[in-house]
């Protein structure tokens, strides 16, 4: 077509579509509009709609970062814009993320991850020997020398051996460091190995029991993926313990429908935070002996451990000193530098150990890895100054100790302070917190809040958590968005916020209870 002709062409259209409709001028000629004349055009229907996306998705439901938290932030930025309420802030009580929450990041990692992204302080910056020995180390591990660089998938080889060795010093047995991969985060390696769990065995579809109360990854993953949630209740009464009788029903219950392949142990306990004794640790690995389950052992917070006579045991270490046949089972344990001391969520550094798994299923889980290339090269540094700390008598470890030390020494205080004042409060009920960094408090709600959250088409904790966050600007969990014994009512709360804060918090959260307690009586 002549350019003349595309012109025209163009130019007739274009009143077509606009409805225009008077003669054509005379460069138009040949194209004659009448005034009825008109264009139908066909609206273009979208390829993804939600009829058709995958249900497992429409299903998938994430609780910490819910609706509430959606709302939080928008009030957030009401108040920024100058809405008047009846708090300042809005305290983000929701989720375990210890920096957004005022805690200061570890001297040693921040230095450490200084000199690997910008190479030139290690020469001109003023920064301790073993810092700058550590960031050499790490740059001569990447490739081209820099953290730009991508990594094998698993991880950094000099890492990885690091961690071998943080495990071995931790547990008293070796570990052997071609079984660990990094990850971006222990979320995305416990989806990675939960993946391999996707397909139905003799037309039942693979179940995996996971504790209730429990962390919403695993239910979001599960629903994701199209795995069969099978749920077994801690034992509130007994300070969330984990009874295998309940396991043996939970188990049970399921068989008719799922074939029941694996069993999630979070310890210590999000959200419930309690740390599990070897003797029932001990047990677990017998029931999952005994029913050839394959065991997922969630031990992000296992620095973070504040009760009078508990103490962190690795399900790796329990198993391997029970000695055969339970130092066969298959496991995998995942660690992460988002909790413990260090907090440092946004760098999505993480570890998964794989122990006893068969070769060529390994195999296959790093080749599925590989399709993510690999995962952040600063969060693998972060992840190397966490398994390999600064040792006794280099110059950063006395800074490194005295940080350690005082954050987990504030978290303990602050955990005994959560649950004193919560079982001050009249309806409230909540366990001593043992360890992780969240409590969750059972609370009795009268017959009339449950009667007015009906009437809004709300479960009643959360209406009360709404009520809680419109009124108070403190945003909490709700405890149906982590399962919880029916009849029942809970929520979540971090124990993250500094000690002014975590005071101001309980003072409003108290002010709170006592107006809801008395306007619903």
């Amino acid at each position: 077509m002549s350019s003349m002709k595309m012109m025209i062409s163009r130019a007739a259209a274009s009143r077509l579509l606009t409805g225009a409709t008077r003669p054509a001028d005379s460069a138009e000629r040949g194209v004659t509009l009448h005034r009825n004349s008109f264009v139908s055009v066909r609206k273009m229907s979208k390829a993804l709609t939600i009829d058709n996306i995958n249900p497992n998705i429409l299903k998938l439901e994430y609780a910490v970062r819910g609706p509430l938290v959606i709302r939080a932030t928008e009030i957030m930025k009401e108040l920024e814009k100058g809405a008047q309420k009846p708090f300042k802030k809005v305290i983000r009580a929701n989720i375990g993320d210890a920096h957004a929450m005022g805690q200061k990041p570890i001297t040693f990692i921040r230095q450490v991850l200084a000199c690997v992204s910008l190479p030139e302080l290690i020469d001109k910056g003023d920064f301790p020997e073993d810092v700058k020995q550590r960031a050499r180390d790490l740059l001569d591990a990447c490739g081209g020398g820099s953290v730009g660089s991508y990594s094998a998938s698993h991880g950094i080889e000099l890492i990885r051996r690091h961690v071998a060795e943080y495990i071995a010093r931790r547990d008293g047995h070796p570990c052997d460091w071609n079984n660990v991969c990094l990850s971006s985060g222990a979320s995305t390696s416990i989806k990675s190995v939960l993946q391999l769990f996707c397909n139905d065995l003799g037309g039942k579809t693979s179940g995996v029991m996971v504790p209730i109360p429990q962390y919403p990854l695993y239910s979001a993953s599960l629903a994701e993926y199209g795995l069969q949630l099978v749920s077994y209740y801690l034992d509130e009464a007994s300070n969330w313990g984990l009874s295998v009788d309940e396991l043996e029903r939970a188990r049970g219950a399921a068989l008719t429908a799922a074939n029941v392949r694996a069993l999630v142990v979070i310890n210590p306990g999000n959200p419930t935070g309690q740390v599990l004794t070897r003797d029932n640790i001990e047990s677990i690995i017998k029931f999952a002996h005994k029913h050839g389950l394959f065991l997922f052992a969630d031990e992000v917070y296992q620095d973070n451990v504040y009760a009078q006579g508990s103490k962190f045991y690795s399900f790796k270490k329990v198993m391997t000193e029970m000695g055969a046949p339970y130092d066969e089972l298959e496991l995998a344990s995942f660690m992460s530098v988002s909790k413990g001391y260090m907090g440092e969520c946004g760098l999505r550094g993480g570890w998964v150990e794989l122990v006893n798994v068969a070769p060529d299923v390994q195999a296959n889980l790093y080749k599925c890895i590989s399709a993510m290339l690999c995962p952040s090269v600063l969060g693998q540094a972060a992840v190397d100054c966490v398994a390999k700390p600064p040792a006794p008598g280099e110059p950063s470890h006395a800074l490194w100790l005295r940080e350690k030390t005082a954050v987990l020494d504030s978290l303990k205080q602050r955990a005994q302070m959560i649950a004193d004042t919560f079982n001050q409060m009249e309806g409230f009920q909540c366990n001593i917190v043992q360890g992780a960094m969240y409590a969750f408090p059972k609370i009795t709600l009268p017959p009339k809040a449950i009667e007015a959250a009906n009437k809004e088409g709300k479960l009643p904790d959360v209406f009360y958590a709404s009520r809680l966050l419109e009124e108070t600007g403190i945003s909490i969990v709700p405890g149906s968005g982590f399962g919880q014994y029916p009849g029942t009512y809970h929520f979540r709360t971090t124990i993250l916020p500094q000690e002014p804060l975590l005071r101001e918090m309980l003072d409003s959260f108290k002010t709170f209870h006592a107006n809801f307690s008395k306007e619903f009586a």
